[in-house]
């Protein structure tokens, strides 16, 4: 491969999704002077993960997602991890929230809006987790508006659709938190890099990325694929981010950095129930989360979702699992075999050896009948309708895998920063909790890979955003208490008002 040009650009962002146009624009705001190019390998940016349809739109904060909150053998409970997760998407709210003071982003609602977080369990012994789950968060800040309730009258005053027609004698309970959010991560990503474009950054659109080489001066050379389709060619830089989603296990290989030596990915598809009807969406205004099944990820927990894009709302239900060797959605099937290298062939066999209780579930996804996957709906929604529902298609999730001491290899659910090269390269593999968590992600590797600039001449330009940033707000409940009221302003997430236009529903009506 020969380098066509002697200029050196400064950043070259690999993917058109949330993270690069996330750290493209914290790098603009303190690095107006560098030079930007990204490179996006489809016709538009933000269609992969980062899109509205291939993903929930949670707006993760684990206010309703229990695989944040796992029961232990012994039955206790630690709030920590959810504390954790809820923190970083506050550092989300808080950047967003400037950046619509600044102009850089629009109308909130074009992006976010407030949509209450739920979460609906069955049966004595769920509804006793959730229940001490309950007394646990309440007393932390950043949780102080949940509510719980085993009260099918104020559950259906809730989320009607979960209640009616249920069974007089099902024991069930719900917990609310009506600072939840629904987020358009699409219209983010299209936002942020219209800004940045607009601003100077270079965008190529139908320009796949195929080669990372590290030259002896320490910078990179960029291989991608010519814009006429016909051979390559080379952009040099001196820092490259790989935010490439599922993509990015391969480029990062090709990299040749030892970092990324024993990482593996395992490819999850997921599909969703969608409904458009007016009359059916408008008596669920909630994001609903359940329990996952036995032998499920997390990623698969069960949730029925409002979902507003593009100002229209609508209901998802799933994700239902299916596999594809597949690493992006708009791969190829040789994305799996192609990565496996004899570094990570060792702690990949150990989880195909170990996981055997994902593997039964994945074989019993991909062979459910319609009928199934409706009878899957109902447990949330009894009165659903097959005719009322759409099946839809979502993104890929390439779940982490990698060597452990202990294990030989484990399947790891979440995701990883990849650094490496003396700070001139980065990547992230891996899925939820992801876009909602985004800037503290990339506010990550800014610190890892620029550590000196960061912390002398960026982080006060950042903390003027982000105040939180450093310091988290949940052990301050003033601090706390300010920062969602502040960002809930800016943003507009003012508490919406349970549908007016249907009559609650009891249970076993």
């Amino acid at each position: 491969m020969q380098t066509v040009s002697n200029n050196t650009v400064d950043v070259v962002l690999i993917g058109g999704g949330v993270m690069s146009a996330t750290l493209g624009t914290l790098i603009q705001q303190v690095q107006p002077d560098w030079t930007i190019e990204i490179f996006e390998s489809r016709s538009e940016v933000a269609t992969e993960s980062s899109n509205a349809w291939n993903n929930a739109g949670t707006g993760h904060a684990a206010l309703c997602e229990l695989n944040y909150m796992p029961e232990g053998k012994d039955g206790s409970l630690s709030s920590a991890k959810a504390i954790d997760i809820n923190e970083q998407f506050q550092l989300s709210r808080q950047w967003w929230s400037a950046l619509v003071k600044q102009g850089v982003l629009g109308e909130p609602s074009s992006f976010i809006n407030a949509t209450p977080h739920m979460t609906f369990v069955r049966g004595e012994a769920n509804v006793d987790y959730l229940r001490r789950r309950y007394e646990l968060l309440k007393q932390e800040p950043l949780f102080a508006d949940i509510e719980f309730s085993d009260d099918p009258a104020q559950i259906a005053e809730w989320a009607p659709l979960l209640v009616d027609r249920r069974a007089k004698d099902e024991v069930f309970a719900a917990t609310r938190s009506e600072s939840g959010t629904d987020v358009d991560f699409g219209a983010v990503t299209r936002q942020l890099i219209r800004h940045l474009v607009s601003e100077g950054a270079e965008l190529h659109l139908n320009t796949p990325v195929k080669q990372l080489k590290r030259r002896s001066d320490g910078t990179w050379d960029v291989g991608v694929k010519a814009s006429s389709g016909v051979g390559y060619r080379t952009i040099n830089a001196k820092f490259v981010f790989v935010g490439a989603g599922g993509g990015a296990l391969h480029l990062l290989q090709s990299s040749g950095i030892p970092e990324i030596k024993s990482f593996g990915g395992f490819p999850i598809s997921g599909k969703f129930l969608k409904c458009d009807d007016p009359e059916i969406v408008k008596q669920h205004r909630a994001k609903v989360y359940g329990k996952a099944a036995v032998g499920a990820p997390p990623m698969s927990v069960p949730h029925l979702d409002t979902r507003i894009v593009d100002g229209k709302e609508s209901l998802l239900f799933g994700p239902y699992a299916g596999f594809s060797p597949n690493f992006l959605k708009n791969g190829s099937w040789w994305d799996l075999p192609g990565s496996v290298r004899a570094h990570n062939l060792g702690p990949m066999l150990k989880v195909g050896l170990t996981e055997f209780s994902l593997e039964k579930y994945l074989v019993g996804e991909v062979l459910a009948s319609r009928e199934k996957q409706m009878s899957t709906l109902r447990e949330y929604v009894p009165t659903a309708r097959s005719e009322d529902w759409e099946m839809i298609t979502a993104g890929q999730r390439v779940q982490v895998m990698k060597k452990d001491p202990e294990k030989g290899g484990i399947l790891q659910f979440g995701t990883e920063i990849i650094t490496g090269a003396e700070g001139s390269i980065a990547g992230l593999l891996g899925a939820s909790p992801g876009a909602s968590t985004a800037v503290h992600a990339m506010l990550a590797v800014l610190e890892r890979c620029f550590p000196e600039q960061f912390e002398q001449q960026w982080k006060p330009v950042f903390k003027q955003q982000v105040p939180a940033l450093g310091v988290g707000l949940n052990g301050d409940p003033e601090a706390a208490a300010a920062s969602l009221a502040e960002t809930a302003a800016v943003l507009g997430l003012v508490p919406v008002a349970e549908p007016a236009e249907t009559e609650p529903a009891a249970a076993g009506v």
